[in-house]
């Protein structure tokens, strides 16, 4: 008993290293949680909601994550029956009724009476028995388009490629009541989850997204009931060790269950997994879970999943009607799954051998009996290791939440307002980086409004609370971010100031202890900022690259690079700061200071040459290489630099301007 509860506790810690320390994962689910909050608020009367789901949301991060979005129009609502017509103003909201009389258990029909049928509703409508109904598949294919026109349908989603990253985007709409027949769920939630849980996760309704019952009798007319925002709070609910047994199951699903299976053939999927924990959880299947019984709780899962394949039935854990094996694990395909998974379970716990990611763990405690193993997440990761992790959560979700110049002070105050919270040092770090992104992304827009027009005065006060605000984004953002305020300086014509700036930033840049990216000298930076805030770390001793958002003109030498992004559904240009930063000095310094400018290009040639700007990136810096080199004359060196572009990975998108750039070479 003492060796299986030592390989627990191993599995545990290896567990932590791979999925995420409780910290780690706290930090993630808050600064998620945060951006949503700014994004979404009510004041700024965005057009629809976007909120990130599945593991990502939960807070898993496993090699294989996708990013899942749900998307829904706020000024639509779905309502169960007419006497919740007395809740809503029905000239800000057009409402839908629901009609489960023909669909099975989780499954309804959206019916829309003929006034509210509008816009992409009205296009994705069919008439059946006399009434408007929504088509799910309709519905698919009407909103496939929206984001990135490139996608493709997979299940209720538009899913594609953004960089290397997958993801899928659900359009769908939200009733702000809970199903009256997921009322059963409620009642059976006496030990899990908490009562403040369960009230807030009825108080938020649920959504319908656009996937209809294999079997039902309007397959393509019909929407799935979605729990989504339910189920990650029953994932925040979960202590650490639930946490983790649910990451290993995923594990077990990817590398032995379904590994080497064609898509077609997976009829186990991760949604079945979730389910399981949620049912051992609530059913006190084993009564208190810790590091010493993980692999105990992964047995009692996995011993559930078996016992549902056996009978074919997966009941939902919100409305336990809905079988949702029912579909697929049936017949002859539900007989081999069983004789797969039961050979499994004869072999006991030593089925995780098979999992490259679990085995080493189980090991370490075989080949070391006596081995000591600490739990504590303090001395499984390093301060330094869990910074890197936090800044780069903060890089991926850091956008502005509009980029509408009327709405900017309109968007700080929502800031202020959630200042006003309760907050985790979490949430301030990634508040912190939001606003300042607002203010930099605005204060270009502001300009580039007012640039053409004749009104000096009108040009004179936007300048200067354009400036006003990239000053402060340089107080609290991250080091490089400075160089967006050099951007504006050149791109206003003031040189000296710009380089001002940029001999700022590059002393700041050339720090020993400066963390770019996950690159950091763990000693120095240790000895420079340990122990301090998050944001005084980020501050003064961290770097990303820098983000130019397409829909904004920064300065003129990249506008093709960021039209050709733009032509291809590419939303963000991303830049290395030192590249950025040797760019503006040698276009500023063109001006003022000619020997300056080329002592710019030799750095950057010698940055780029001795690819010192990280694989993911080098076909913008090749780019930009090119771009001087031709500004300065070097027309032989453009065409080189423009060439070695096209060879590297596309990250970015600029194949279009690439080209273009290289056939104006040959005018």
């Amino acid at each position: 008993m003492l060796s299986v509860q030592k390989i627990s506790e191993s599995v545990y810690v290896g567990m932590c290293l791979k999925i995420g320390t409780p910290q780690q994962v706290a930090s993630r689910r808050d600064t998620v949680d945060i951006t949503e909050m700014l994004r979404n608020n009510e004041m700024l009367k965005t057009r629809e909601t976007v909120m990130l789901s599945g593991s990502q949301r939960e807070g898993l991060r496993l090699s294989e994550s996708d990013r899942d979005y749900m998307r829904w129009p706020n000024d639509h609502r779905v309502i169960w029956d007419f006497s919740q017509c007395q809740f809503y103003n029905t000239q800000e909201h057009a409402l839908i009724l629901c009609d489960s009389s023909e669909s099975p258990p989780g499954f309804i029909l959206l019916w829309v009476p003929l006034e509210n049928a509008n816009g992409t509703v009205m296009l994705a409508c069919v008439r059946m028995n006399g009434m408007l109904y929504i088509s799910s598949s309709k519905y698919r294919e009407v909103t496939r388009p929206l984001i990135k026109p490139d996608s493709t349908i997979h299940g209720p989603c538009s899913s594609g490629l953004h960089g290397i990253l997958e993801y899928d985007n659900a359009h769908c709409f939200v009733s702000d009541f809970w199903p009256p027949f997921a009322i059963s769920w409620v009642n059976r939630c006496s030990d899990w989850p908490p009562p403040h849980v369960v009230s807030d996760i009825v108080r938020n309704g649920c959504h319908f997204v656009a996937i209809g019952h294999k079997l039902g009798n309007h397959t393509d007319n019909e929407w799935r009931i979605s729990f989504s925002r339910a189920e990650y709070k029953l994932a925040y609910s979960m202590n650490h060790t639930q946490f983790l047994t649910y990451g290993v199951l995923k594990l077990f699903l990817k590398e032995i269950i379904n590994n080497g299976l064609r898509d077609e053939d997976k009829l186990l999927c991760s949604y079945h997994i979730k389910t399981a924990v949620f049912w051992a959880i609530q059913q006190n299947a084993l009564p208190h879970w810790h590091p010493k019984n993980l692999l105990e709780g992964f047995w009692v899962c996995f011993k559930l999943v078996l016992k549902w394949v056996y009978e074919g039935v997966c009941p939902n854990f919100f409305i336990p009607e809905n079988n949702m094996f029912l579909s697929n694990i049936y017949g002859e395909a539900q007989k081999n799954l069983f004789k797969r998974l039961y050979k499994l379970y004869e072999k006991g716990i030593a089925l995780l051998f098979h999992s490259p990611s679990i085995r080493s763990y189980i090991i370490n405690v075989l080949c070391n009996p006596r081995l000591t193993i600490c739990t504590n997440e303090h001395t499984l990761i390093s301060e330094v290791e869990f910074d890197k992790g936090i800044f780069c959560q903060i890089r991926e979700y850091d956008s502005p939440a509009t980029l509408d110049p009327r709405k900017v002070n309109t968007c700080l105050h929502a800031v202020e307002q959630l200042i006003g919270l309760p907050l985790t040092q979490y949430h301030i770090v990634m508040l912190q980086k939001l606003s300042a992104t607002i203010l930099q992304h605005t204060s270009f827009i502001l300009h580039n409004m007012h640039t053409n027009t004749n009104f000096n005065k009108q040009l004179y006060i936007v300048d200067k609370i354009s400036c006003h605000w990239l000053r402060f984004a340089t107080k609290i953002g991250f080091v490089s971010d400075k160089l967006y305020f050099a951007m504006y300086y050149y791109k206003t014509f003031r040189y000296w100031e710009a380089l001002s700036v940029i001999d700022i930033t590059k002393v700041k840049l050339a720090q020993p202890y400066l963390m770019y990216q996950i690159r950091v000298d763990r000693e120095r930076y240790t000895e420079a900022v340990g122990g301090q805030s998050l944001s005084t770390k980020m501050r003064q001793a961290v770097a990303q690259n820098i983000v130019l958002n397409n829909n904004i003109f920064y300065i003129d030498a990249l506008i093709p690079e960021q039209q050709s992004c733009k032509q291809n559904s590419w939303f963000y240009l991303h830049i290395p700061p030192l590249v950025l930063l040797y760019m503006i000095e040698l276009l500023c310094s063109r001006h003022v200071d000619t020997m300056r400018a080329q002592r710019a290009l030799d750095d950057l040639q010698v940055l780029v040459h001795h690819d010192q700007v990280g694989s993911i990136l080098r076909d913008i810096s090749w780019e930009i290489l090119g771009i001087c080199q031709q500004i300065t004359g070097n027309l032989q060196a453009a065409l080189y630099s423009y060439h070695q572009s096209l060879r590297q990975f596309p990250y970015n998108k600029i194949r279009t301007a690439t080209l273009q750039r290289i056939q104006d070479l040959h005018l």
